[in-house]
């Protein structure tokens, strides 16, 4: 008797302790709803670090893709801005006869006013526009000695134009600043005929700044999209091997009449610690790239201000917590595709 007492246990035997603890683990289960969970999230965190080198290819690719959807964001962002930006700061030329006098520039302006896209005038006789000049050349001091000699101070002001610049609301319809200029019999008079208003002036830079704004939502939408299956398909492969090798766990839980959700549960918060990491990483890495980018696109006039005051202020956080909610909502749907298409079969 003392022998057979000292036999290790069987195969048999071993299942029968694993259902009775299951069962004990329902029984629990019910009365204690927190319990369960608790036993979800812990069952969860050791299939990570069960399949650690696939759950760490799911979640270095997971990071790319939020990466990947941040780069697409802040570029659609940053050069929209810009192409704004550079609206704002254009204004329309219209050049007039030098000596035209400030009276009748007034009353050109007045006409100008009465068109509903205009924002603002500003007026300049030659006088005023020769002033201009020398403070726009203040550093040059061998030309400020030649043209402060008033016989070449004369001379530059009665050829230098008087000017009406013009600020409007909409850059991309000047037809009825081009309809007052052409067609109004006091403007026609006194437009000077060496110079013709710039009415295109930055308008190639600006449409090639918003090409490239729509080039970069587009091919980032495209690339997200890619790196985007690409995790679901990683994180699908992650689960279906967890439960190929967690198959006889499963049963015996199903067997013990463990709920679908406890079930399922471990696989789903698998996922989702994969999506949590990877979204501290992808949050991190975005924020040094920008930063260090930042510098360099401010250097070629790219307005970066808006991206940058969210980055350096307390919505920095936000950030975080925003890349939290993608990378946890794509390994909890990734997960929750995978565990309906796999879990029936183990």
């Amino acid at each position: 008797m003392v022998e057979k007492d000292k036999q290790p246990k069987t195969k048999k035997s071993l299942k029968g302790v694993a259902k009775e603890k299951l069962k004990t683990m329902k029984r629990s289960s019910t009365k204690h709803p927190m319990r369960e969970k608790s036993r979800i999230v812990k069952y969860g965190a050791i299939g990570f670090t069960r399949n650690i080198w696939l759950s760490t290819a799911a979640t270095a690719v997971m990071t790319f893709t939020l990466f990947i959807l941040f780069i697409t964001v802040v570029a659609s962002v940053i050069l929209t801005n810009t192409a704004d930006a550079m609206r704002e700061k254009i204004d329309i030329t219209v050049y007039f006869k030098p000596g035209t006098s400030q009276e009748l520039l007034d009353d050109l302006s007045g006409i100008m006013l009465e068109d509903e896209n205009v924002k603002s005038v500003e007026v300049a006789t030659s006088r005023q526009e020769f002033e201009k000049f020398l403070k726009e050349n203040q550093d040059n001091k061998e030309l400020l000695e030649v043209v402060e000699e008033e016989d070449m101070k004369q001379v530059m002001i009665s050829q230098m134009q008087s000017t009406m610049r013009i600020k409007v609301y909409n850059v991309d319809d000047l037809s009825s600043i081009k309809e007052i200029v052409e067609n109004n019999e006091t403007y026609q008079k006194n437009l000077d005929a060496k110079k013709a208003p710039t009415y295109n002036v930055n308008q190639v830079e600006i449409a090639t700044i918003t090409t490239w704004a729509r080039i970069a939502r587009t091919g980032g939408f495209v690339l997200g999209i890619v790196f985007l299956i690409i995790s679901v398909l990683i994180i699908f492969s992650t689960i279906r091997l967890s439960i190929f090798s967690r198959r006889e766990e499963i049963y015996m839980m199903k067997l013990v009449g463990a709920s679908k959700g406890f079930t399922r549960g471990p696989f789903i918060v698998e996922a989702e610690i994969c999506g949590a990491i990877a979204a501290i990483f992808a949050a991190t890495i975005s924020y040094f790239f920008f930063k260090m980018l930042a510098p360099k696109l401010a250097d070629y006039g790219i307005s970066v201000d808006s991206i940058s005051n969210v980055l350096e202020s307390n919505k920095l956080i936000l950030v975080y917590v925003a890349f939290m909610i993608v990378g946890v909502f794509i390994g909890s749907i990734s997960a929750r595709l995978a565990v309906k298409k796999y879990l029936n079969k183990a």
